[in-house]
C-alpha cells in the first residue's frame, strides 16, 4: 500500500494546514487536536460512518456531501484500504467528471467534494474508479418492476419519471463537462458546492462535530417525515442497484464505496442479505 501523501502547506491549499495552525485555544478542544492524538484517532475518521463488510469485500464510507470531514474520511479510507476498486455514488455517465477533477495537483481537489477526493486517492493506489448509481439500464428495469409491485398511481409514475429525467439530464451535462475538460484546459463546475458551517481550515475536531450535528439533523428529519412516494420508490431502487453493482464488483477485488449517509444503512443491509 502506498503511504499517504502529505502535501506541504501553502496559502492556496484546501487541505488542513500545519497541525500547529489548527490548534484551538481552549483546553477542551486541545485534547482533540492532531498534536495530542495519533493520526488513527482523527475524529473525522468516524467509525459510525464506515461499514466494513469483509464477506463481500466491501467497505462503505458514509458522507455528508461536500463536508470537509467527509472529504477527509473518503480520501483516507481509500488510502488505508488500498482497494482494487473505488465505487462512487455517481452515475457512470457522470463519474468521468470526478476523475477529471481528481487529476488536479491540489489535495483534495478544488471541485467535486468527497467524490473527487476518493477518485484522487484511487489514482494514487492504481485503483479502478466506477460509478454505481442511477441512471443505468438495470435501474430503469428495477424501477419499472418496483412501481408495478407497489401499485403506483399514474400521478406517482409521472413524478417518478420527472425525477429520473432530471437526474439523467444532469448526468449527461456532467459527461459533456468531462469531455470538454479532457480536450481543453477548462474545468467546469457543474454543481455549486454545498455550504457548511465549517471548512478545511477549521480544526479536525470542529469539522467532526459539525458533520455529526448535520447528520443527526438529517436523520431526525427522515424519521419524522416519510418521504413522498415517488422519492421513496426512486431511492429504494437506487439502493438496490448500488448494492447489486457492488456485489458484481467482488470478482475484481476489494472495493471501497463512497455513498451518502442517508443510503449507508440501506446499502449495507442489502449487501448483508
Amino acid at each position: 500500500m502506498k503511504a499517504p501523501s502529505k502535501p506541504m502547506p501553502s496559502p492556496d491549499s484546501t487541505d488542513s494546514a500545519n497541525p500547529s495552525d489548527d490548534r484551538p485555544d481552549s483546553a477542551d478542544d486541545r485534547t482533540e487536536s492532531p498534536d495530542d492524538r495519533p493520526d488513527s484517532a482523527d475524529p473525522r475518521m468516524n467509525d459510525e460512518y464506515v461499514r466494513r463488510l469483509p464477506h463481500v469485500g466491501v467497505t462503505l464510507v458514509g458522507v455528508v456531501h461536500d463536508h470537509p470531514a467527509s472529504v477527509h474520511r473518503a480520501r483516507e479510507v481509500v488510502r488505508e484500504r488500498d482497494p482494487a476498486v473505488v465505487a462512487l455514488e455517481s452515475p457512470p455517465l457522470a463519474t468521468p467528471l470526478y476523475e477529471t477533477y481528481a487529476r488536479e495537483s491540489r489535495t483534495p481537489p478544488s471541485f467535486g467534494g468527497e467524490m473527487s477526493a476518493a477518485a484522487q486517492a484511487a489514482h494514487e493506489c492504481d485503483a479502478e474508479v466506477v460509478g454505481i448509481d442511477a441512471p443505468t439500464g438495470s435501474f430503469f428495469v428495477r424501477l419499472a418492476r418496483n412501481c408495478w409491485r407497489d401499485g403506483a398511481s399514474l400521478g406517482t409514475l409521472r413524478k417518478v419519471a420527472s425525477g429520473v429525467t432530471s437526474v439523467t439530464c444532469h448526468a449527461l451535462v456532467c459527461r459533456v463537462a468531462a469531455a470538454v475538460a479532457d480536450r481543453t484546459s477548462l474545468r467546469v463546475e457543474v454543481d455549486h458546492p454545498v455550504e457548511h458551517d465549517c471548512d478545511v481550515t477549521d480544526p479536525p475536531a470542529m469539522q467532526a462535530r459539525d458533520e455529526v450535528s448535520q447528520a443527526r439533523r438529517s436523520q431526525s428529519l427522515l424519521r419524522a417525515f416519510d418521504p413522498p412516494r415517488p422519492v421513496r420508490l426512486r431511492d429504494e431502487t437506487r439502493e438496490e442497484c448500488m448494492a447489486a453493482n457492488l456485489n458484481s464488483l467482488r470478482r475484481r477485488g476489494e472495493t471501497v464505496a463512497v455513498v451518502g449517509l442517508d443510503h449507508l444503512d440501506g446499502i449495507a443491509e442489502q449487501l448483508d442479505e
